[in-house]
């Protein structure tokens, strides 16, 4: 079993590897957080198209967030059809909105620059339809808070390396993998920005590019021959 600091160190050489092939990035998010929370509440199984389409066509419809807040359900739910479960995300979005004028009297969450990043991230998945993966990345992304957004790229990408176990969910990956790098935002935007990028392109799904792979010496699953099981290919074809 491989030691924590080691994990560390593979960890943060791997980081390092990426930060030299994709350049280091600054940290950036959408202008208005509410859009960020909206649009990653719609992000949920759907492509970004589909979930910027559906993000334009409810504030077409709908204005000013107390209009959507207020729509007629079947309305909001025909304005995000775009998005995956249109049927689930539109109550999840009212709901949001309910409990944000409710509380603060007004959709913003601005606020949340104040709080600390425990309790911004309680507060967040304390929300309906919002969990770890959109908490962090609107947390990250918009408020510049030392959290480590870990999607199915990321998850797939650091798994297959070793730095988190065969069996490790992506929801467990958030606190373990976090555990070697440092609190820095700027280190985990481009952690996340990078590993999601390579998953995108270089380690995929199907027929991962692995000559094209400046991981690959340290690879895990490309050393093992590509046989290893894993949670995040689990009712995948094999390699």
């Amino acid at each position: 079993m491989t030691s924590l600091p080691d994990l560390a160190a593979k960890t943060m050489q791997a980081h390092e590897r990426l930060n030299a092939h994709y350049g280091v990035q600054e940290i950036y998010g959408r202008a208005d957080p509410m859009h960020e929370l909206i649009g990653t509440i719609l992000s949920h199984r759907t492509t970004h198209a589909n979930e910027v389409t559906a993000y334009r066509t409810m504030r077409e419809r709908f204005p000013t967030w107390e209009a959507v807040r207020d729509a007629p359900l079947p309305d909001l739910i025909d304005a995000i059809g775009t998005a995956t479960y249109p049927e689930i995300k539109a109550p999840y979005i009212q709901q949001v909105l309910i409990r944000l004028f409710q509380e603060k009297g007004t959709a913003t969450i601005d606020f949340l620059h104040e709080l600390s990043t425990e309790a911004a991230m309680k507060w967040l998945t304390d929300l309906p339809g919002v969990g770890p993966k959109t908490a962090t990345l609107l947390l990250l992304f918009n408020f510049k808070k030392p959290l480590l957004p870990v999607d199915t790229h990321v998850h797939r990408v650091t798994q297959r390396l070793g730095l988190i176990g065969p069996k490790v969910s992506a929801a467990k990956a958030h606190d373990l993998l976090l555990r070697y790098l440092p609190r820095d935002a700027t280190v985990l935007f481009n952690f996340h920005k990078h590993f999601y990028w390579h998953g995108q392109r270089v380690c995929t799904w199907y027929d991962p590019k692995c000559s094209e792979c400046v991981l690959r010496t340290m690879c895990d699953y490309y050393q093992s021959g590509k046989t290893t099981v894993l949670s995040s290919t689990v009712g995948r074809r094999k390699f």
